[in-house]
């Protein structure tokens, strides 16, 4: 049985412990609002970029001039899987989810005869993904040095996935991350990034649209544009839903801290109740004696 000493110890550890977690838990929540913002914010315009890239995909018949973007390389045998994930710990299952959802993919895959490759954003997958694949690591994003990554790392990493793509080192891309629906819900999302696919169009109002230059060379301009916006918004919502996954994994841990400090509080009384006791106890009996 646990001294009392050893009890008073532990719940003043127990308390300092809590007051981590209750400071992190609210530095979380004021990040979350912004971050929140800015991922919602960002949607909008990757949206109506989407609508405006598959409008022009409609109209492109897809043949040796096509932009190899769009068309891709003419076989699928090498797929890369661009995993997002972030720098910093106390984040409850949030990386976990997104390494899970990476391998998951990566094995289907594999199932189906392909080769899997990865390119790593963030330090927390690291070691899950290298355990299991350690040669398949194609490369490496590092994010720690900024606060909060934003559009010039999105395009730092387009450029480094857009130079890999040009050297042959794969057929297809997809990204993973983790989308923000709520502080308790980020969902791991897997989306094919290279060849962009083509996205659905609403259905045509029958306005005729004339483009000038023509759809291709358009398209050539604007489908690295959007790479860059899909892994922008990719790491918005990843910053919006770290914060999101950090400010409940800290509530339930301050939470949990209070309750073990009442359970420890209730046996050192105890203990010290037990203690008084046989104090008295021995008293009375060394009154008696004499």
């Amino acid at each position: 049985m646990a001294s009392l000493k050893e009890l008073k110890g532990r719940i003043n550890s127990v308390k300092s412990t809590q007051k981590i977690t209750k400071a992190k838990q609210m530095v979380a929540a004021a990040k979350l609002r912004k971050a929140q913002a800015s991922a919602e914010a960002a949607r909008p315009y990757a949206s109506r970029l989407a609508e405006v890239v598959g409008s022009l995909a409609s109209r492109v018949t897809l043949s040796a001039s096509s932009p190899r973007l769009l068309a891709g390389t003419g076989s699928d045998k090498v797929h890369l899987l661009v995993v997002g994930n972030s720098d910093r710990g106390l984040c409850g299952a949030f990386n976990a989810n997104i390494v899970k959802a990476a391998k998951l993919k990566a094995q289907a895959l594999i199932g189906e005869g392909k080769t899997v490759l990865f390119y790593l954003v963030g330090r927390k997958g690291r070691v899950a993904i290298r355990r299991d694949y350690p040669n398949a690591i194609l490369g490496m994003f590092d994010t720690t040095h900024v606060r909060e990554p934003g559009f010039d790392e999105a395009e730092a990493i387009a450029g480094e996935v857009l130079a890999l793509f040009a050297a042959g080192k794969f057929d297809v891309a997809h990204l993973i991350y983790g989308k923000f629906k709520s502080a308790l819900v980020q969902e791991p999302t897997v989306t094919q990034l290279v060849p962009v696919p083509t996205p659905k169009v609403a259905v045509s109002d029958g306005a005729v649209v004339e483009y000038e230059p023509d759809e291709e060379t358009i398209l050539a301009e604007l489908l690295p544009r959007y790479l860059r916006t899909q892994l922008f918004g990719a790491l918005l919502e990843n910053v919006a839903s770290e914060q999101g996954a950090s400010m409940t994994a800290m509530d339930n841990a301050t939470r949990n801290a209070g309750e073990l400090i009442k359970k420890l509080t209730i046996q050192y009384n105890r203990s010290r109740q037990a203690a008084i006791t046989t104090e008295l106890v021995e008293i009375i009996a060394g009154a008696e004696a004499l």
